[in-house]
């Protein structure tokens, strides 16, 4: 029987790792020639054998170079998540040498990705508080630094920020230049309200602090558009590839005449802020015109939420897992006219699949307002008043203006049952103000504004997010230290969207964070009928709030200075009836005025994208 030629290739290689493994079963085989074959057999895609040729030699050996070949074995089956079977072959290889400090390291990776957190951090502990470590071919230095910032990293996601922080702080004492530990030192103080957040460690100073600050810490801690451009430029130089290539999308050629298709580029359409306020974007599009695509990495959280966004789409492309180059060509292929990104540079965004320019529009959204300096972002959604012509030289996108205010909200929303005052502690004849945004956007300038707001306004409290008990207990000392009773701080819990959204009716009135503004947070507040009053600065960030209370018909409660922001929250305090009209106004016309109005939205917005994709398709080769 004739046999192909590929065919024949696969048995003479299985023949030949039979006979090579056979060698090693038979103790036949030095260590290096066995490392050499399992890293050729690995690169060569062939990890089954190589796995088996690992096993044989250690199982015929017993020389004390069973260690290193049970730690490049364990590699191998972390490498292809087989996190059990590495675990156990790592566990071997410490019983040979109980003080092996990089298979310790190893074994804290596996146990991590099988959700054995305790397990983890104690192999981690193990190494960077061993006096002495028993390291091959690397400085202990370094890998003590691994431990550190690795258990730092498991606890910040554990939400035990005080112990995350201070073993950043034993790693700065250790390494001072590292930037990324820098990073992460300065926004685990942030969401602790640790002011001064920037608090130099040893020798890292207040400027190598600043200069390693992330874009999202940036946003929370200044209002200079020039400081939040460079960080994002710096971002992009040093984590963005930089493809020259001819872009992706003029390699597949669109079929004339069909509908205009729009992707969205997200692994936020999930219960999150992006995805609580975006269905209704995805469920009004026009299908008659439009086309809509998820382009996913979400995680399946199994909510009500994600079912109804991916109900909403036409087309469902999941990206989880998928590099970021073959992401950009599925993307090309399914001939995306329009690419818009809902993350940007935030946590777990894929900068890299703009890089490649999928598609001919690439538009920034939601996630991210501010500035990216992606060079494969162009345009970026936006408003006249969160984009004044000022603010334009220092963004690399262009202004895709809508006419009234840049923010999609969803109308269908589920609220829960009003509560009463008393569910939440709080006193039926004081005045409240609120503030619900997440605890990194409270700045210390802003804080302290609000306190002189409470000694101004007798019998008023200020009812906050209870995001972190070390925020709680740091904004309680800082209320003591400028003269007011802690006890006028009141804490409220994280709970289900519905009763978020119904408790907003208990507040008087909403105080913005500044320069971060409140997003979804104001859109939720004026939905429920509760004014908020805010700071409107220089960036897009901080004048997203004011956005949305012009569009609300409601512009005087937008403030541009501080003392002039104190100054209107006391006059409304000491005025509940002032704050009573502006509750009777949003709740008779509020939800009728220009900021809710979805549909226009939407409609503006495809007229836009149609606008850009017809551009295009004039000005491409051969039109």
């Amino acid at each position: 029987m004739d046999m192909s030629q590929p065919a024949a290739a696969l048995l003479d290689q299985a023949a030949s790792a039979e006979a090579v493994i056979a060698r090693a079963r038979a103790g036949a085989m030095p260590l290096q020639e066995l490392m050499s074959l399992a890293h050729q057999w690995q690169t060569g895609g062939r990890q089954a054998d190589c796995l088996a040729l690992y096993e044989a030699w250690v199982e015929s050996n017993q020389s004390p170079q069973r260690l290193l070949a049970l730690f490049n074995w364990g590699t191998v089956l972390g490498e292809m998540r087989r996190h059990a079977e590495a675990e156990a072959v790592y566990l071997r290889a410490l019983a040979l040498n109980p003080d092996f400090a990089q298979a310790k390291l190893n074994l804290g990776h596996q146990l991590e990705h099988q959700g054995k957190t305790a397990e983890a951090l104690a192999q981690w502990q193990a190494v960077y508080d061993a006096g002495e470590l028993m390291a091959i071919g690397a400085e202990p230095i370094d890998l003590r630094l691994h431990a550190l910032n690795n258990a730092a990293r498991l606890l910040e996601g554990e939400r035990r920020l005080d112990e995350s922080e201070a073993l950043m702080k034993r790693s700065l004492l250790l390494k001072p230049e590292q930037g990324d530990v820098q990073q992460h030192y300065v926004h685990i103080r942030q969401k602790q309200c640790e002011w001064p957040i920037y608090q130099p460690v040893g020798e890292v100073t207040h400027n190598q602090l600043l200069v390693n600050t992330s874009l999202l810490a940036t946003l929370s801690a200044t209002d200079d558009p020039a400081i939040q451009l460079m960080v994002a430029q710096r971002f992009v130089n040093e984590r963005v590839v930089k493809y020259k290539g001819k872009p992706f999308h003029q390699l597949h050629a669109r079929p004339a005449g069909e509908r205009i298709r729009i992707g969205y580029l997200s692994g936020d359409l999930r219960m999150h802020a992006v995805g609580l306020l975006t269905p209704e974007l995805f469920e009004l599009h026009d299908r008659s015109r439009f086309e809509v695509h998820a382009l996913c990495w979400s995680k399946e959280d199994g909510t009500a939420q994600r079912t109804r966004i991916l109900k909403a789409m036409d087309r469902f492309m999941p990206l989880a897992g998928v590099d970021d180059q073959q992401a950009a060509r599925q993307i090309a292929e399914a001939g995306i006219d329009v690419m818009v990104d809902l993350q940007g540079l935030t946590s777990g965004a894929r900068p890299n699949i703009l890089a490649y320019r999928p598609a001919p529009v690439q538009v920034g959204y939601l996630g991210l307002p501010a500035t990216s300096a992606l060079p494969g972002e162009d345009y970026i959604i936006a408003d006249r008043f969160t984009m004044p012509p000022e603010y334009l030289p220092l963004c690399t996108e262009k202004p895709i203006y809508l006419p009234h205010c840049y923010q999609v909200s969803d109308r269908q929303r589920e609220v829960g049952p009003t509560p009463e005052r008393a569910r939440y502690g709080l006193p039926e004849d004081a005045f409240v103000f609120c503030s619900f945004n997440n605890n990194h956007k409270y700045t210390e300038e802003m804080f302290s504004a609000w306190m002189q707001i409470l000694q101004q306004v007798p019998g008023s409290l200020l009812w906050l997010l209870a995001d972190n008990r070390w925020a709680e207990a740091n904004m309680r000392a800082a209320a003591q230290a400028r003269g007011v009773a802690p006890e006028r701080l009141h804490f409220a819990p994280r709970v289900a969207p519905p009763e978020y959204l119904a408790r907003f009716q208990l507040a008087d009135l909403v105080l913005d964070t500044f320069p971060y503004n409140a997003g979804t947070t104001a859109s939720d507040c004026l939905w429920m009928g509760t004014p908020i009053l805010t700071r409107a600065g220089r960036c897009y960030i901080s004048r997203m709030a004011g956005s949305l209370l012009t569009a609300a018909g409601l512009p005087e409660l937008v403030t541009y200075s501080l003392p002039e922001y104190v100054e209107r929250a006391v006059q409304i305090g000491r005025q509940p009836l002032r704050a009573a009209s502006y509750k009777r106004y949003l709740r008779e016309q509020g939800r009728q005025t220009p900021l809710f109005d979805i549909p226009a939205l939407v409609r503006d917005l495809e007229h836009e994208f149609e606008r850009l994709v017809l551009e295009h398709r004039r000005k491409a080769p051969g039109a």
